[in-house]
């Protein structure tokens, strides 16, 4: 089965770190075969609280998903971000 990573962000505090968190974690998501399936974009909410952004990403496995996530390059990544955004972060398993 595929894994998943979902990002829903509560809050964005700075947009250019967002963007240096960005850049820095696509190296891993190259490194890691992760494919973006959302990322930004227009939506609009139906239920509960809206987001200011979504990401999600997908991986071969569930296994990927959490190797990408413990890489020494995505948490190089994930150091940029600091407290800049609060977003709830999980590891899915789908089809």
């Amino acid at each position: 089965m595929k894994g998943y990573v979902v990002a829903v962000y509560e809050e964005i505090n700075d947009h250019e770190l967002l963007k240096k968190y960005a850049e820095k974690a696509s190296i891993a998501l190259k490194k890691y075969s992760g494919k973006i399936i959302i990322r930004g974009g227009k939506s609009e909410c139906k239920e509960g609280k809206p987001s200011p952004r979504t990401v999600i990403i997908e991986f071969l496995s569930i296994d990927d998903a959490e190797i990408f996530y413990k890489s020494n390059e995505y948490q190089e990544a994930k150091k940029i971000l600091g407290n800049s955004v609060k977003r709830n972060y999980q590891i899915v398993e789908g089809v």
